[in-house]
């Protein structure tokens, strides 16, 4: 090869490079301190996968919007239990936690399920376990507020809304415990639907790129209020509440995760930048799936591809748009954008 040649590549190169957004992270809803710390990671050469698990710890500590973290979300028991997830783009590793008890740091648990076991998912009990086991240590995650936010619940609405149907006694009059009915199919005239909102089935979550090109992305959550005991929804499951792959990029997913995770919203979103969507174009695809089929689901999707652009797409929200945030290589200051949603599909 000549010399001008090379010269002529090199320069090629590093246009391409200088048009690349990234570092980058993008963050569900309007979490901009989580934004922040993934920034300053991901600002001072670090890692992807630190970003992701600083940055959502960052929530879980200071309780964004009570869906995120300990002392929200109670279940019909009255304890917060809490889910999170970490995928590595580079290894396409996965580490997650769901229905975890009595420990705070749901990504941090997460992050040593990737790094530290050849499992992708622990849960319950047993995932609080593990999590003394790597030095954790257990404490309450009731606090006051969540603690009147179900005495309110089980005494005040008696049980309602709930998740709960074709059992007996009905429940939408009275609590548990339940049992099936012999003759079901029908749900009670008096049966309430748990209303579907960003302060009920919210999750942070977020997916970020680092100098080195890696991409990480991840999840957490408190899950569902009155949740029925042991309910994990998509923010643990790879594929539907984060993927990430090196070779693409990454998304993530918020909303109602027991309708979104059974269609791996964010594993879809990838797959359709992989065939050349644009990402707003992924995103909108993946809530579409869902729409097509439960045309009154709330939620909404992040994508991001490798060169540092992103896109977003939601459904159910009404007049709310729904907000992200980012922050990348060519801003001085993160940005808050937002997206307009899709009515329900009648």
């Amino acid at each position: 090869m000549s010399r001008i040649c090379i010269f002529i590549t090199f320069m090629s190169v590093m246009l391409v490079n200088s048009e690349q957004n990234t570092p980058i992270v993008v963050t569900t809803w309007n979490f901009v301190n989580s934004t922040i710390t993934a920034w300053n990671i991901l600002k001072q050469g670090g890692y992807s996968l630190d970003a992701i698990e600083r940055g959502t710890s960052i929530c879980e500590e200071q309780q964004c919007d009570g869906t995120v973290g300990f002392g929200g979300s109670p279940d019909e028991d009255g304890e917060t239990t809490l889910d999170a997830l970490i995928m590595d783009g580079r290894t396409m590793n996965v580490g997650a936690v769901g229905a975890l008890r009595r420990i705070k740091r749901a990504a941090s648990v997460a992050r040593h399920v990737l790094e530290h076991t050849k499992h992708s998912i622990l849960v319950g009990e047993l995932a609080t376990q593990f999590a003394e086991q790597m030095g954790f240590y257990e404490e309450s995650l009731t606090t006051p507020d969540s603690k009147r936010l179900w005495l309110r619940w089980y005494y005040r609405n008696h049980c309602q809304p709930n998740f709960w149907m074709d059992v007996t006694p009905d429940p939408g009059k009275f609590c548990g415990p339940y049992s099936k009915l012999e003759n079901f199919g029908h749900k009670s005239d008096n049966w309430i639907p748990m209303k579907i909102n960003r302060f009920n089935h919210d999750t942070i979550g977020m997916v970020a790129i680092d100098r080195k090109g890696d991409v990480a992305a991840g999840t957490s959550t408190n899950g569902a209020k009155f949740k029925i005991p042991g309910r994990i929804g998509d923010s643990p499951i790879p594929g539907a509440g984060a993927y990430a792959d090196n070779a693409v990029g990454g998304a993530t997913a918020t909303g109602d995760g027991d309708i979104m995770l059974r269609f791996l919203p964010s594993f879809l979103a990838v797959e359709e930048m992989r065939r050349g969507a644009t990402p707003t174009q992924a995103a909108r695809t993946a809530i579409n799936r869902v729409a097509t089929h439960y045309p009154d689901f709330m939620g909404a999707v992040i994508a991001l591809n490798i060169d540092g652009v992103y896109g977003a797409a939601c459904h159910g929200l009404g007049d709310e748009p729904f907000p992200f945030v980012v922050q990348d290589i060519t801003m001085n200051k993160y940005k808050i954008e937002t997206v307009n949603c899709s009515w329900p599909l009648h």
